[in-house]
C-alpha cells in the first residue's frame, strides 16, 4: 500500500488555483477510480496516462488505484493534469524515487508516447507556483510563454521519462530562455506634428505624387 501527493495548477481564466493530486495504491481488484474530474475527462485522462506510462518504459500498476484531485468542487478540464497524475502513479507504485516532490509543481498533457505537450495558461501557473515557493515543470512548447516571467524556478521538458529522471536527480532539465516583452510599435503620423503647416503640406503633395 502506498500514497503519493503531487502539486499542480488549474486554469480558470487568468487565475491558476492550486490542485493537489493524491494517488493511493492498494491490494485488491485491479481498477482505477478517479475523483474530482468530469466523467468524460476522467476516461480521456486515464487512457492517455496509462499509454504514456507503458510507452515510457514503466509498468501500469495492476492493483486498486484511487486518484483524487482536490479540491473536488473546483472545475477541472483539459489534459493539463496528465503529467502530475502519471508522476504520482509512478511514485505511489515505487517505480519513481523522487528526491523532493513537494518542491515542484507539474503541468502538462501527455501524448500516448509519453511526449509532453503544452497547455493553455502556463504563464499563470508558473507565476503562482513561484509565488508559492515551488519550482514548476512545463512542456518545452510552453517555454517562450513562461520565459516572459523568469527562467528562475521554471524547468521545461519534452517527455515523461526526462521529467522522472530529473526528479530522481539523474538528468538535468533546461530552463526557458528569458523573453523580453515586445515593445508596441508606433507609426509616425503627420497629425502628431504641431505647427509646420507648410512643411506638412509639402510632404502631403510629395506623398500624393505631385
Amino acid at each position: 500500500m502506498s500514497l503519493s501527493i503531487v502539486h499542480t495548477r488549474a486554469a480558470l481564466g487568468v487565475n491558476a488555483p492550486p490542485i493537489t493530486i493524491e494517488v493511493h495504491i492498494s491490494n485488491g481488484l485491479p481498477g482505477l477510480t478517479m475523483v474530482g474530474l468530469p466523467e468524460t475527462t476522467v476516461k480521456e485522462a486515464r487512457d492517455r496516462v496509462r499509454s504514456a506510462i507503458i510507452n515510457s518504459g514503466y509498468e501500469f500498476p495492476a492493483k486498486k488505484i484511487t486518484i483524487n484531485l482536490a479540491p473536488a468542487d473546483l472545475p477541472k478540464e483539459g489534459g493539463r493534469y496528465d503529467l502530475p497524475i502519471a508522476v504520482a502513479l509512478l511514485a505511489a507504485s515505487e517505480q519513481l524515487t523522487a528526491l523532493n516532490l513537494e518542491a515542484y509543481e507539474l503541468v502538462g498533457e501527455l501524448a500516448l508516447t509519453g511526449a509532453l505537450r503544452g497547455v493553455p495558461g502556463a504563464i499563470s501557473s508558473a507565476t503562482e507556483a513561484i509565488r508559492a515557493g515551488r519550482n514548476i515543470i512545463v512542456a518545452t512548447e510552453n517555454a517562450a510563454e513562461v520565459g516572459l516571467i523568469s527562467k528562475e524556478g521554471c524547468f521545461i521538458a519534452d517527455h515523461l521519462q526526462t521529467v522522472c529522471a530529473f526528479l530522481e536527480g539523474k538528468h538535468a532539465l533546461e530552463r526557458p530562455l528569458a523573453q523580453d516583452m515586445a515593445s508596441p510599435t508606433t507609426t509616425a503620423d503627420l497629425s502628431d506634428v504641431i505647427g509646420q503647416e507648410q512643411g506638412k503640406r509639402g510632404l502631403e503633395i510629395t506623398a500624393a505624387g505631385g
